[in-house]
């Protein structure tokens, strides 16, 4: 059994920036596809950022391209979401998950919160104006 433990979550101002951390109690291929969720109150839950060590690399939500970067260290048992500019629109709970359900391991963009075998339990994001 793989845990995912995030960190990282806190309140910020408008403009602020947070680093979110996930570790991943196991080895890599756990951590060959890894994601971060969100979910702000009364709102589904959405892919913001995966990361994926075959051809489809990284994906980023449209509302946090150019804003968050999602990253790995080495060994990849640790993911990470940079989240710079943040806007009060970015407040929810931030889930990270690790390792496709698929056969294959592999990531196919935009990926499923229940295509992941292992799931967080979450850190708060509050972003205020």
């Amino acid at each position: 059994q793989v845990q995912v433990v995030e960190s990282g979550g806190g309140s910020v101002q408008t403009g602020g920036s947070l680093r979110l951390s996930c570790a991943a109690s196991r080895d890599t291929y756990s951590s060959n596809c890894m994601g971060w969720y969100r979910q702000a109150p009364g709102e589904s839950r959405e892919m913001v950022a995966g990361i994926y060590a075959g051809p489809d690399g990284t994906f980023y939500a449209d509302s946090v391209k150019g804003r968050f970067t999602i990253s790995q260290n080495n060994p990849k048992n640790t993911l990470y979401l940079q989240m710079d500019s943040l806007k009060p629109e970015d407040t929810a709970m931030y889930y990270c998950a690790a390792q496709s359900v698929y056969n294959d391991g592999a990531c196919r963009w935009p990926f499923g919160w229940h295509e992941y075998r292992y799931r967080g339990q979450g850190t708060q994001v509050t972003v205020s104006s």
